[in-house]
């Protein structure tokens, strides 16, 4: 029956195998099959129907899911493509199939989440969710009172505004801010257009997730840390349709004192 089936991404999301967004990549490349055929995309899938990628079996939803806390070093690639030198699924090396959650710069040292559950991945990832995300930042020049009041009131790049953030000088050269969106490579851009560069870059918070293991070392993440955030994105994601104005209501105010310290 229709409503016992699932759409072919969220299907390979919901097995572990990758997130929505590589599924669909795949599904576009012609290397998923269901029952041998390759299928168009948006096809469902029902319990009975056999789902390959690049010939392998896909198997239903896994009942245990993968959540680690990583140090992402400078210098790994935050890629599950295993011909890439320097991947993050070969460096941490870990014995079930996990992928990232988001991205961060190779340049780019801090909190990485990984996971096998494709349905987190695309919660987190929408940016209409407003979650906020932390980082150390330290530039080649002073800090002045101006650069913190533009990069807060939101920066042209990448044909848009940066929307208005929380920044916060901490040292002669180094600043936090906190972010509620994910431009590619944002934070170096918008210092950039402020004839700023940046030197070292540390993400130390995503949500309610801080940043508490060594470089290059990770950790799964506790029971506490993963209900209080299922509760944090749920609101915002079980539709795509989700308002911005009910996720400020979960209390995204950058008061709380997460990651604050200055690893």
């Amino acid at each position: 029956m229709e409503e016992n089936k699932t759409r072919i991404n969220k299907f390979l999301s919901e097995s572990g195998f990758c997130s929505r967004r590589e599924a669909d990549k795949l599904i576009e490349q012609g290397r998923v099959t269901i029952n041998g055929q390759i299928p168009e995309m948006g096809t469902k899938v029902g319990p009975d129907d056999e789902v390959r990628v690049n010939g392998k079996l896909i198997q239903e939803k896994k009942e245990n899911f993968v959540y680690l806390l990583f140090h992402k070093p400078v210098g790994i690639e935050c890629t599950t493509n295993q011909s890439v030198k320097g991947n993050v699924v070969d460096y941490i090396n870990y014995p079930e199939r996990i992928f990232p959650i988001g991205r961060l710069d190779k340049a780019s040292e801090g909190l990485l989440l990984m996971t096998n559950d494709g349905d987190i991945v695309n919660k987190i990832l929408r940016a209409r969710n407003n979650h906020e995300k932390e980082y150390i930042v330290t530039v080649n020049k002073p800090i002045t009172d101006r650069f913190i009041q533009r990069m807060s009131n939101g920066v042209p790049i990448l044909d848009t505004i940066t929307r208005k953030c929380k920044v916060e000088q901490i040292s002669k050269y180094t600043f936090r801010i906190i972010l509620t969106q994910g431009l590619n490579r944002q934070i170096r851009r918008m210092c950039e257009y402020l004839d700023y560069e940046v030197t070292a870059l540390k993400r130390i918070r995503i949500i309610n997730i801080s940043l508490d293991v060594p470089v290059g070392k990770y950790r799964e993440l506790t029971k506490k840390e993963l209900a209080d955030l299922n509760k944090l994105i749920e609101p915002s994601s079980k539709t795509e349709e989700a308002s911005l104005p009910a996720n400020n209501k979960q209390g995204f105010s950058g008061k709380r004192n997460y990651g604050t310290r200055n690893r």
